[in-house]
């Protein structure tokens, strides 16, 4: 690693940590007071793609709440593909029922369906993916892991991609680096951005 990525590296951890550090100091009550603004947005967007099936995720108790549009999506019957993280740290995908575990080692919610083939996540219109923070450049700061950067590295027709934040976490610019995967918008409570970062 040369002495710039490892200064990129560097600052993404700090960031990571501060905004990690604010989202545990407001708490999971924050969250669930801007739940409806993020299912609000969150159907405008799909209203707006017309997707009929989209890869989401179960947001955790401080991130902002994916389970309400969920919710609305089942109503709707829009298919929706959720990870399950695999032992060798790629993603798997299962459909969206409404049940769902706690996966032990990183604490994540996962879907309990069975595991479809990685083909399905190419009949997908929409992904939509969490996030630490998000530039307007079409940045990402992930979790550090590296899952969904790989994900759409390995997309051969990758559909658009947003991602979910609190207005708090969307900058001009964060950390990243070549292999950082960038997103066509992002998500919040206010309303939806879109940056188009990638043809």
């Amino acid at each position: 690693m040369t002495d710039h990525e490892t200064t990129i590296e560097d600052a993404k951890r700090q960031l990571r940590r501060e905004l990690r550090g604010a989202r545990a100091a407001r708490g999971t009550g924050f969250a669930a007071e801007r739940a409806a603004g993020i299912a609000a947005s969150l159907q405008e967007l799909v209203i707006s793609l017309g997707a009929r099936t989209i890869s989401a995720y179960l947001s955790t108790p401080d991130e902002p709440d994916t389970r309400r549009f969920l919710a609305w999506a089942g109503e709707q019957r829009i298919r929706v593909l959720l990870p399950v993280i695999r032992e060798d740290g790629l993603l798997d995908w299962a459909e969206h029922d409404g049940t769902e575990t706690v996966e032990s080692t990183l604490g994540m919610p996962e879907p309990t369906a069975d595991a479809l083939p990685p083909t399905a996540l190419d009949e997908v219109d929409l992904m939509l993916i969490p996030a630490t923070a998000i530039g307007r450049d079409g940045s990402r700061l992930g979790g550090g892991r590296g899952f969904f950067d790989k994900t759409m590295a390995a997309m051969a027709d990758c559909p658009p991609v947003y991602a979910v934040v609190h207005d708090e976490e969307l900058f001009d610019s964060v950390p990243h680096a070549d292999y950082d995967q960038p997103v066509d918008g992002v998500v919040t409570q206010s309303g939806v951005t879109r940056i188009i970062t990638r043809s």
